[in-house]
């Protein structure tokens, strides 16, 4: 499988480098699923459109015996790429910096690689948008998805995402909780504006704001058994508008990530807890919490698969553990509707720099393209074939 994947390496390249020029963001995908949607057509793949709002789902095998899922997630981020390549962003403030492009590339790979093959079962192909944002009414993606029916009948479901941090040909696999739940708070923190000459004429809502700074940052390390991995971050504190004017309020943002279900709920709680230094000193506060993704759970049998394929294709020294992060993934839901596994791929050329997830400046080793669709496809193919243990 691996000979073959590479032998359409050019292929996945300009798949890859094509929807990486014209990024899209979260659900309004429709140069990116309609590319999908040909590629498929060309291939002679049976597939239905429009899932769960923008996605594809395509259907591989003769639909007698098990099926497992394969997903992609097909959405950008809003980041100005920064890379001066022949193949960046052509759409400004547009960037695939999260490696959704290689994702999408890859589970077409495993379209041609599979779509001439005769076997029992079905292999489905699910092509996701709206992972990384851009929200339906809250909902993301996978459990759009999900409504629309994409995984009725499903027995197992496998992904794999890039890492620009481990080298081409690595490939890192984990059982358990691999990946955090990640809630959103949101909160108005009010006081009393005025000129800035005259503070004890005011509330100063800065103020009260680096009192609540200070409480938040303290939950992790003292609210929160050491035991359990959790993190509190504030991504934004927005207020004032001139140097002489205190402002009447200032708007917090943050997020709050957890593994264990407790813990998640402490967090929330606590949050709550810190807000309350505000009314303490005369202030008030409105506080929202968002519930995000819940942790992303691979399944050990499945887990297992990922890994004993990968060893087979690149060798037992290239396959490790290391999977394991508090970043969140709405693959998690769909984990939770079959037994499943996420496995993590290297891309970062050999002796290169590392390229993170999120950033202007992430790009990846093209080499990894054909290894990433090659163990998806091998995986799905013996797992119709009832050639692994369950």
């Amino acid at each position: 499988m691996l000979t073959e994947a590479q032998a359409i390496k050019e292929q996945l390249v300009q798949w890859r480098r094509t929807i990486h020029q014209w990024p899209e963001l979260g659900f309004d995908l429709p140069r990116t699923a309609a590319l999908v949607a040909e590629t498929l057509a060309e291939l002679g793949v049976e597939m239905r459109t429009g899932v769960g709002k923008s996605g594809v789902v395509a259907y591989l095998g003769d639909g007698n015996g098990p099926v497992i899922g394969v997903r992609a997630d097909m959405d950008a981020l809003p980041i100005l790429e920064e890379n001066a390549v022949p193949y960046a962003s052509q759409a400004p403030g547009k960037m695939h910096a999260c490696g959704h492009d290689s994702h999408t590339a890859m589970l077409l790979g495993v379209a041609a690689l599979l779509s001439q093959r005769s076997f029992p079962g079905q292999v489905r192909l699910l092509f996701q948008p709206s992972e990384e944002g851009g929200y339906d009414n809250g909902i993301s993606g996978a459990p759009r998805m999900i409504e629309d029916g994409a995984l009725d009948g499903v027995d197992a479901v496998i992904a794999l995402h890039v890492h620009g941090t481990f080298e081409t040909g690595q490939v890192m696999i984990d059982e358990g909780v691999v990946g955090a739940a990640v809630d959103t708070f949101r909160a108005d923190i009010r006081g009393r504006g005025g000129h800035g000459a005259y503070p004890h004429e005011t509330l100063d809502p800065i103020w009260l704001t680096s009192q609540v700074l200070n409480a938040l940052y303290a939950i992790p390390s003292r609210r929160i058994t050491p035991l359990q991995p959790s993190v509190v971050t504030v991504g934004v504190v927005r207020g004032g508008t001139a140097d002489n004017v205190i402002p009447s309020s200032v708007r917090l943002e943050g997020t709050l990530r957890s593994f264990d279900p407790g813990v998640r709920e402490q967090l929330v709680q606590d949050v709550e807890r810190a807000m309350g230094v505000v009314r303490a000193f005369g202030g008030d506060y409105h506080l929202r919490i968002e519930r995000g993704y819940p942790p992303l759970y691979n399944d050990p049998a499945a887990a297992g698969w990922l890994r004993t394929v990968a060893g087979e294709l690149l060798g037992e020294d290239s396959v490790a553990d290391g999977n394991v992060s508090m970043g969140a993934e709405d693959f998690a839901y769909m984990t939770q509707r079959a037994p499943g596994a996420m496995f993590g791929l290297g891309v970062k050329s050999p002796g290169g720099d590392a390229r993170y997830l999120h950033t202007p400046t992430f790009d990846l080793d093209e080499d990894a393209l054909p290894i990433g669709a090659a163990i998806l496809a091998e995986t799905a193919l013996r797992y119709v074939r009832g050639q692994l243990p369950r």
